[in-house]
């Protein structure tokens, strides 16, 4: 049964796109919730999605960017609003919050503006919403390829630079770290991975696969390297499941990966709860 799933490319490329997404979106996501930016995420997923809905208004009315995937532009949107955010929040040193939510609306109105100039929603802007996986094509996958390398490379070899600027950003400047510079990458390289889990999840639901497998395995984890590899965990076996689910019973993958993440989010919860209570 599973076997002839595999039977069909846009199968092929969910699952190969949808298992390198399980693995970065919860890597980054970590270091996003310790950082207490969880609702980056959504803010520049909103951006990405004007991004796109630009791509598609220029394609179908002007007739420009023909043939050019819909997902670059959104990529080059959403890196120029996280690149936004990290100018907000040195403009607002004492209010830094205060850039998410200002990027937030600015990529809701933009991405409002395009959907109307395009005439409202079509198919395409639908699978981007809430994620497809008979949309995602080679290309897509080899653009998630492509930036799973870049993320790994950033995290392999800037981890203690990134664990420090997370955990005590005073003592990291101190350090010597250069943290202007590390908050401009680490935001570019989150911009970057929000885009490309657009196909799979969704720009409705990207936030919660960076957030929800880090809440729960933060729930039992005894360290930061453990919780690094739970969250991990938790993202492959929603995304796997979720995927599979989708197909076999028509569902959208976006909702179907989000309710199994906050299954094991509630299971994590229950078992913690569990084990503390035989413990006493």
């Amino acid at each position: 049964m599973i076997s002839g799933l595999f039977q069909y490319e846009f199968i092929q490329n969910a699952f190969i796109a949808g298992i390198l997404i399980g693995l970065i979106a919860p890597l980054l996501g970590v270091f996003i919730v310790v950082r207490r930016l969880s609702l980056i995420a959504d803010a520049l997923s909103h951006v990405t999605l004007a991004g796109i809905a630009a791509s598609l208004f220029l394609e179908k009315k002007l007739g420009l960017v023909q043939g050019l995937n819909p997902l670059y532009m959104g990529m080059t949107f959403s890196v120029i609003g996280s690149l936004f955010i990290e100018r907000l929040r040195l403009v607002y040193k004492h209010y830094q919050e205060l850039a998410i939510p200002i990027i937030l609306s600015g990529g809701i109105g933009i991405g409002v503006i395009f959907i109307s100039l395009a005439e409202g929603f079509n198919t395409d802007l639908f699978t981007y919403l809430f994620g497809s996986v008979s949309a995602v094509s080679r290309s897509d996958m080899w653009t998630v390829l492509g930036i799973t390398v870049f993320v790994l490379l950033v995290v392999f070899f800037l981890y203690k630079e990134l664990f420090l600027l997370s955990f005590d950003e005073e003592h990291a400047v101190v350090s010597g770290i250069r943290a202007k510079w590390l908050h401009f990458i680490f935001i570019i390289t989150v911009a970057l991975v929000i885009a490309a889990s657009m196909r799979i999840v969704g720009i409705m639901l990207v936030s919660s696969l960076m957030t929800l497998p880090v809440a729960a395995s933060m729930r039992i984890a005894k360290g930061f390297k453990q919780t690094i590899f739970l969250s991990v965990i938790f993202g492959e076996i929603s995304v796997i499941i979720g995927l599979i689910l989708s197909y076999y019973l028509n569902l959208a993958p976006g909702g179907t990966i989000v309710v199994l993440a906050v299954v094991i989010l509630i299971g994590a919860i229950l078992w913690k709860k569990w084990w503390r209570g035989r413990s006493q």
